[in-house]
C-alpha cells in the first residue's frame, strides 16, 4: 500500500488514524511512486482508517476534532490567565509604588508640619520672654547704649538684629531724632511721630515706648521686623 505525506504526517493511501483515536490525515487518491524517496514513514502505530467499521468512521473523526477543539481551548484559557495574572502583578506593583510614594508624602509633610510647629512655639517662647515697655523705669536722658540694651530685652532675639538695622538707618539709636522736612520722629522715626502715642503718653521722650511702638508696626504691616527690614532694603524706607 503506498502512502503519502498530508501537511507533514505519513498516511496510507486510505485515511490513516493514530491508536488514541485522532486523525492523522486523509489520503488525496493519487498514488506515488512506491519507491519511497521523499516519501516520510507512517507512525508505527497508526491504524488505518479504513480498518474501523464504517459506522464507526464518522464518529471517530467527529471524537478527533472535538479533543483537537478542546486541546485549543484549554492552550487558549492558559494563555488568559497567565496574561490575568501577569497583568494581576504589574498592577501590584504598581499599587505599592503608589501607596509607598503617598507614605513618604505624608511622612515628609508631617515632619514639615512638625519643624513648622516647634519654629512657631520656639518664637512665642522668645516673644514671650520679652519684657514689655512699662517695666523699665524711666530716665530724664538715654544713652544709645542703654536704648540698645532696651531694645534687645523687648525685640525678640530672632528678629533684634533686622530691627537694628532699621533704628540704624533712620535715627542711629537718636530716640529724640527728628526729620526737619517730613516731620517723622523717634528711633524708627514714625511719621507723623505722634502716632506713637498709641503706645504711650510719653512717645516723645521714652525710648521704650517708640521701640514697643515699631515692634508693633513692623509685626503688623510686615509680619516682622525682619520682613520690615526686607522691604526697607528694596525700597529705602517702610
Amino acid at each position: 500500500m503506498s502512502r503519502i505525506s498530508v501537511r507533514g504526517f505519513a498516511v496510507a493511501s486510505a485515511t490513516a488514524v493514530t491508536t488514541v483515536g485522532a486523525v492523522v490525515g486523509v489520503a488525496s487518491g493519487n498514488s506515488l511512486p512506491a519507491n519511497g524517496d521523499n516519501l516520510e514513514t507512517t507512525a508505527a502505530d497508526a491504524t488505518l482508517l479504513a480498518d474501523i467499521p464504517v459506522g464507526e468512521q464518522a464518529q471517530v473523526q467527529v471524537a478527533s476534532l472535538t479533543q483537537q477543539a478542546d486541546a485549543q481551548a484549554a492552550a487558549a484559557d492558559a494563555a488568559a490567565r497567565k496574561s490575568a495574572e501577569e497583568a494581576a502583578r504589574l498592577q501590584a506593583a504598581k499599587d505599592a509604588e503608589a501607596k509607598k510614594e503617598a507614605a513618604e508624602e505624608k511622612a515628609q509633610a508631617e515632619a514639615e508640619a512638625e519643624a513648622r510647629e516647634a519654629k512657631e512655639a520656639e518664637e512665642r517662647a522668645s516673644r514671650s520672654a520679652v519684657r514689655e515697655a512699662s517695666s523699665f523705669s524711666t530716665q530724664s536722658s538715654y544713652s544709645i547704649s542703654e536704648v540698645q540694651a532696651i531694645a534687645r530685652q523687648m525685640v525678640p532675639g530672632d528678629q533684634f538684629q533686622c530691627f537694628s538695622n532699621i533704628v540704624d538707618h533712620e535715627s542711629t539709636w537718636n530716640y529724640r531724632a527728628q526729620n526737619p522736612s517730613s516731620g517723622a520722629y523717634g528711633l524708627v522715626q514714625a511719621l507723623p511721630g505722634s502716632k506713637m502715642a498709641s503706645a504711650g503718653a510719653d512717645w516723645q521722650t521714652n525710648p521704650a515706648t517708640q521701640i514697643k511702638w515699631g515692634l508693633s508696626y513692623m509685626n503688623d504691616r510686615y509680619g516682622s521686623p525682619c520682613g520690615a527690614w526686607s522691604f526697607w532694603q528694596a525700597n529705602r524706607w517702610y
